[in-house]
């Protein structure tokens, strides 16, 4: 072989691997993936507090793996579904089916496929409680939010916030088989949290939701509406994440780190309102904040559980 037609054979063999890293990196962009992080490490804080203790590495990992699966086959459902909006908006016109990096069918099986998975691996390998609330935590947020809720009603995100609220739930049931109102304090914890994260980037990003005709709260009830919504709803998180206190080992801590943290995030929701709606430097301040209370709390969670 020539050393040209080598040449040759090592720029195709590089191209090949190129390619195949662009289809891998769109199938993982489908997931979801910082998203689901998020979700997964909750789940493993309420698997800590469940046991009041870190769990066996193999209950941890075939949990954490079939819950994975399950949040990302729901994501794919739900960009598969929304590919349409997805390429008005700018903020997702760059995601996979949008910019043409796949087909919507190969989208769809791998959505449906992972979801699939997710309940055979659980049921198999952990317990059944927990592959139907990883099932039923796909179907929430796959159908009822985004084919049911997400483009019909303002409170898209209040009614549809429960789909991200699954993982503590099955967490607990990964450890202990059963539910508990603690795992449902944890449920409710995410779900009142989730009206300050989601408002507070569509706030920032409304003309992105008013051009793709999502009904978002700030689009149809105005800024301040949502603001003094968000408010409200700050303060019901505070109220639920103290609830939480008697299941922790170290109670007074948790007390404290749950207090400080609560209040620093219901005076960001309350500097927000102060904010003329005109502007949106707090509500792009109050996304990032939300995404630095929810892993914070949770790993508060876990640490009282633990000490």
């Amino acid at each position: 072989m020539s050393i040209s037609h080598a040449n040759q054979a090592s720029k195709m063999d590089v191209s090949k691997v190129a390619r195949a890293v662009s289809v891998a990196k769109a199938y993982l962009t489908l997931t979801k993936p910082r998203i689901a992080v998020l979700l997964l490490f909750t789940a493993f804080a309420a698997m800590i507090v469940a046991g009041h203790g870190v769990p066996s590495v193999s209950k941890a990992i075939l949990g954490l793996l079939g819950l994975g699966l399950s949040a990302g086959g729901a994501a794919a459902i739900n960009m598969w579904y929304d590919r349409d909006i997805d390429a008005i908006m700018t903020r997702t016109s760059k995601r996979p089916l949008p910019a043409g990096m796949m087909t919507p069918r190969k989208a769809l099986i791998f959505g449906l496929g992972l979801g699939v998975l997710s309940i055979l691996l659980l049921a198999l390998t952990v317990n059944w409680i927990s592959a139907a609330l990883a099932g039923a935590g796909y179907v929430y947020y796959a159908v009822i939010y985004t084919m049911l809720l997400k483009r019909r009603t303002p409170q898209n995100i209040v009614i549809g916030g429960g789909a991200g609220a699954f993982p503590p739930l099955a967490g607990w049931a990964v450890i202990t088989g059963h539910l508990s109102a603690m795992a449902w304090l944890m449920f409710a914890v995410i779900l009142l949290w989730t009206p300050s994260h989601f408002w507070g980037l569509a706030l920032y990003k409304n003309e992105d939701y008013t051009r793709a005709g999502v009904p978002m709260m700030p689009v149809i009830k105005g800024a301040r509406s949502t603001k003094f919504q968000m408010v409200a709803y700050a303060v019901a998180l505070f109220a639920a994440s103290l609830a939480l206190t008697p299941v922790m080992h170290a109670k007074l801590l948790y007390l404290v780190a749950a207090s400080v943290l609560g209040l620093a995030f219901l005076c960001v929701n309350v500097r927000l309102l102060a904010e003329p709606d005109t502007k949106c430097a707090w509500a792009k301040r109050t996304f990032f904040a939300s995404l630095l209370y929810l892993p914070a709390i949770f790993t508060i969670m876990a640490i009282c559980a633990l000490v």
